[in-house]
């Protein structure tokens, strides 16, 4: 179990140019905007656009912070994106143009590469402590708003924006919020065979 502290994220153009992304964690390590396996990331959108493209990504987008974004893919109809949405996924290697709907957001984006690594990501409120066992190869927790004490082997605390990472060799965990938090459950595996 690893804790990924806010404060230590790392932030770096867009691959477009057109913002900044700040990096959660990527696999490998030190893995760039075109060779990552898998990379879980938050940006900042001030004005609509186009997204940038990753050849080969599957994406998953959720909105963390303002009213939410429409996207409208290429041969598709368009698709909002709010907060209280259900994290939208699709292909990173699609056209895709942006557009906001009451200014700008802050959102998660979470993407792994085709063929080689699958991803799942789930939002949840929690006001009770839950336990998490982490089924996946890599299980990332974001706290999105609130402080939980984190107990297994030992007891941590996360704070707002901190990331949980845990391995499948793990044993469950207990989270218990201070007060009702929401979370980013995101399950990161290989396709077996491309191990």
């Amino acid at each position: 179990m690893r804790i990924l502290r806010a404060t230590r994220y790392l932030s770096m153009p867009w691959k477009n140019g057109g913002g900044v992304t700040t990096e959660i964690a990527v696999s490998p390590a030190g893995a760039g905007l075109d060779d990552f396996d898998w990379r879980v990331s938050m940006a900042r959108v001030e004005s609509g656009g186009p997204f940038s493209m990753f050849a080969g990504i599957d994406r998953t987008l959720a909105v963390l912070e303002g009213e939410g974004i429409v996207l409208s893919f290429a041969g598709a109809s368009p698709t909002e994106i709010t907060r209280a949405s259900t994290p939208h996924s699709f292909p990173a290697d699609v056209p895709t143009q942006a557009a906001l709907i009451a200014g700008p957001i802050t959102d998660l984006n979470v993407m792994t590469r085709r063929g080689r690594m699958i991803h799942a990501v789930e939002r949840i409120a929690i006001s009770a402590p839950i336990e998490i066992h982490a089924a996946a190869g890599t299980t990332l927790i974001l706290s999105l708003d609130g402080d939980l004490s984190v107990a297994g082997a030992a007891t941590v605390c996360v704070g707002p924006l901190d990331t949980l990472s845990i391995g499948s060799g793990e044993p469950k965990l207990r989270l218990e919020p201070a007060r009702t938090a929401t979370l980013f459950l995101i399950g990161i595996d290989h396709i077996a065979g491309n191990d």
